[in-house]
């Protein structure tokens, strides 16, 4: 099994985007259950939906391949 890197920012900071409201929040957020992170900044997490989709698109491809 695989190990789980956890990303803080230097300040100790973690944000989350939230799939609820679709925006990015603070450690005091929504439950983790409806957020994608956490991410070591606020810019990261708000990339979080573009960076999803683009690795999709990726392993889709590549099962295509296969």
């Amino acid at each position: 099994m695989g190990t789980i890197h956890r990303m803080t920012s230097e300040t100790g900071e973690q944000w989350w985007f939230c799939l609820k409201h679709m925006r990015v929040e603070p450690d005091k957020g929504c439950p983790n259950k409806d957020r994608m992170g956490p991410y070591s900044s606020a810019e990261e997490a708000a990339g979080a939906l573009q960076r999803s989709a683009e690795r999709n698109r990726a392993w889709e491809e590549a099962d295509r391949d296969d």
